[in-house]
């Protein structure tokens, strides 16, 4: 187990963009483990899960908020443009830049997954592998339905209460932007099928067999198109959040994922 010299807490001006970053690790130790959340997500929302893969690996880490969620600044717009995603893929790299880390290790949920497989295509120099859970390369119907259903229950349940605890006043907007960017005419046409064949850092693809989300037909397409090595890892009786719902499997694969990647 790593026990951590440092940890620091506190909020970056990146591209205009206030990120909440919570940063763990001695001084200069290379490769961080990187945490990029959902599109409902947060820094917090993550629970235990970086610090306890990060110790495992002897990794350095990094978790932090996109602007509008968790303890960043508030968005901009809740109009958000239909290629927000490759902005945040660009944020990243700018923020990896202006921390110093050269080499870091992504690992990505839903929205987050997808920001890391295009900042693997675009911007390669700093990233030296990446974890994608969940992630989307296009819109399918199935995941309009789940975000419909989302809805509903944002409307009749207690999902809202729950997510203010993450996003306090915030949560309107984080709800009504993912919500109407991705059910708009406009972003029906996203695709990053394009960019996939310029990855060529190693790349776990997981994904629940029971993503309601998303069919599994997004693993097989990211692993066929990336340009190098791509392994699938579907984890089954898991849904969208693999990382909570069956947290030791989830484990497990990505430390021995990392730990071959360290020994090699």
């Amino acid at each position: 187990m790593t026990d951590w010299i440092t940890e620091t807490q506190e909020l970056y001006t990146v591209e205009n963009n206030e990120l909440y970053c919570i940063r763990k690790g001695n001084a200069g130790q290379e490769p961080v483990l990187v945490f990029l959340h959902e599109s409902l997500g947060s820094a917090a929302q993550w629970r235990d899960f970086p610090d306890m893969l990060a110790r495992a690996c002897g990794c350095g880490l990094l978790v932090y908020d996109r602007q509008g969620y968790g303890k960043a600044g508030p968005m901009h717009s809740i109009q958000r443009p239909l290629d927000y995603l490759e902005q945040e893929a660009f944020i990243l790299k700018r923020l990896l830049e202006q921390l110093n880390i050269q080499e870091a290790i992504l690992f990505g949920h839903s929205d987050g997954a997808s920001i890391a497989l295009i900042a693997a295509a675009l911007y390669p120099q700093r990233i030296r592998a990446v974890i994608s859970e969940a992630a989307h390369i296009y819109v399918e119907e199935i995941t309009l339905q789940g975000i419909q259903a989302a809805k509903r229950l944002y409307d009749s349940s207690d999902l809202k209460p729950r997510l203010q605890k993450y996003h306090g006043d915030k949560t309107d907007a984080v709800f009504r932007s993912w919500y109407q960017t991705w059910t708009s005419a406009g972003f029906r046409n996203w695709n990053i099928e394009h960019l996939l064949p310029r990855i060529q850092c190693p790349l776990l693809v997981m994904q629940g067999d029971a993503d309601a989300y998303g069919t599994l037909q997004q693993v097989w397409d990211i692993v066929k198109g990336t340009g190098a090595g791509a392994e699938a890892c579907i984890i089954p009786g898991a849904g969208h959040t693999p990382h909570k719902e069956v947290l030791k499997v989830t484990f497990e694969k990505a430390n021995a994922f990392i730990k071959n990647l360290l020994q090699t």
